[in-house]
């Protein structure tokens, strides 16, 4: 018995010996000794070209880097906004040149080694909050101008928060384990065949704008399921709806990523920070870049239950004729340049409704562009609507003028309320 006891406990050590050799050997593939991490204390750089520079500005609006380097109302770049995720708050480091607790002392060999292989100046592992499983796809050439930009800013000292994460989720072992499951250092290859402008498209999509960090769902464990697809997510209580089989044209989809505001949709809750922090800052040609990439995309596959139809009806009538009609119209129809329509709108039939609760709940604003300055927004109704005239009058708007969507129940309503705390 006890040789057999013993035999087990040989068994175990060699099959957990075996286990982590795998998972270090999968944290560490392909990634080579890097010729130079640690810029020497007090040691000069020389300036930047001011090329260089201007393309390292351009990229930092691409990757909307600002938006989670910076707490409202903070130094720029200088970190701590805390960003949610399902194991807890991790909080967004110092990118400034300030030698104590920013990238003064990193050199572009290790901010290329943080993008492409997920490590820190010190060797530790990053979390997947901050996006390198899509940063690892940026050219080595626009890491270099990205760093160059973030050296030339003035430096802020602001010392790194602790994540609050839960155990094991904040410990180095976990982190390996989840990136020998589902993170791989890759390099970006155009697509053989493709146009120039699709492959421009395809790099910053799947790259510095990261857009499958949001825009994918995660299983449990917080990897990525058929990131290439974009097929949706869920964020911060928003749904970040699949970016494939929309019908939007493409000048118009160019227009809600340019402005924020198209004849069908506008972009709110997350997105609005997007649009506001970086899709309004590029280019015509990268944009359309980008749009044309994603109307390539497949569309994701229709929910094949029957939908849904309201219990309430003529609750939801009412209340859209009283709070909404005089802004998006008696049919749905909107009022163009000001309130974006309702009939037919992607947002508004999704198969998740979280997006046109929360707007009710909360309201909001598209973001304030330059093509678009001063945008009309929406006040909130929680304090004036109850849970079952909330779900009523969502449920009208995803079922009327020709929308056809599931239903809204007050327990979502309810769900809803008690995410954002009432």
């Amino acid at each position: 018995m006890r040789t057999r006891i013993r035999h087990v406990l040989v068994l175990l050590a060699a099959l957990l010996v075996a286990g982590v050799a795998a998972v270090a050997w999968l944290n560490l593939r392909g990634e080579a000794p890097a010729p130079q991490l640690l810029r020497a204390s007090g040691a000069a750089t020389a300036p930047a070209d001011p090329t260089v520079l201007e393309k390292g500005a351009y990229l930092a609006r691409a990757g909307n880097c600002m938006g989670c380097h910076t707490v409202p109302g903070g130094a720029q770049y200088a970190g701590g906004r805390g960003i949610e995720t399902p194991f807890g708050m991790v909080y967004a480091p110092n990118l400034t040149p300030d030698a104590d607790t920013g990238l003064g002392r990193w050199t572009p060999d290790a901010f290329w080694r943080a993008l492409h292989h997920g490590r820190s100046l010190d060797g530790r592992l990053l979390y997947p909050a901050f996006p390198y499983p899509q940063y690892t796809r940026v050219l080595r050439e626009d890491s270099d101008a990205l760093f160059a930009y973030l050296q030339s800013l003035a430096p802020v000292k602001a010392p790194a928060k602790p994540h609050q994460l839960q155990f094991p989720f904040n410990t180095q072992a976990a982190l390996a384990v989840w990136r020998a499951l589902y993170f791989r250092a890759g390099a970006w290859q155009p697509a053989a065949g493709a146009a120039p402008e699709w492959n421009r498209g395809a790099y910053l999509v799947q790259g510095l704008g990261h857009c499958a960090a949001c825009h994918s769902a995660r299983n449990r464990w917080g990897g990525l399921a058929q990131e290439g697809l974009l097929l949706g997510g869920a964020l911060e209580g928003w749904h970040a709806p699949a970016l494939g089989g929309t019908q939007m044209p493409q000048q118009e989809l160019v227009q809600l990523l340019q402005t924020g505001v198209a004849a069908t949709a506008s972009a709110t809750g997350p997105m609005a920070e997007v649009v506001f922090g970086s899709t309004q800052y590029l280019s015509g040609d990268d944009l359309r870049a980008m749009a044309t990439y994603l109307q390539t995309l497949p569309a994701p596959v229709p929910a094949a239950a029957p939908v849904a139809r309201a219990r309430d009806a003529p609750l939801g009538s009412k209340v859209y004729a009283q709070h909404c009609a005089q802004c998006h119209g008696e049919q749905g129809e909107g009022r163009p340049g000001a309130f974006a329509a309702l009939a037919g709108n992607r947002a508004v039939t999704l198969q998740d409704p979280s997006n046109v609760v929360r707007m009710v709940l909360q309201g909001g604003y598209p973001p304030a562009t330059a093509g678009n300055p001063r945008p009309y927004g929406m006040p909130p109704f929680s304090h004036q609507l109850s849970d079952a005239e909330v779900a009523a009058v969502s449920s009208f708007v995803r079922q009327s003028w020709g929308n056809m969507a599931p239903a809204v129940g007050t327990i979502e309503i309810y769900r809803a309320r008690e995410k954002r705390g009432r």
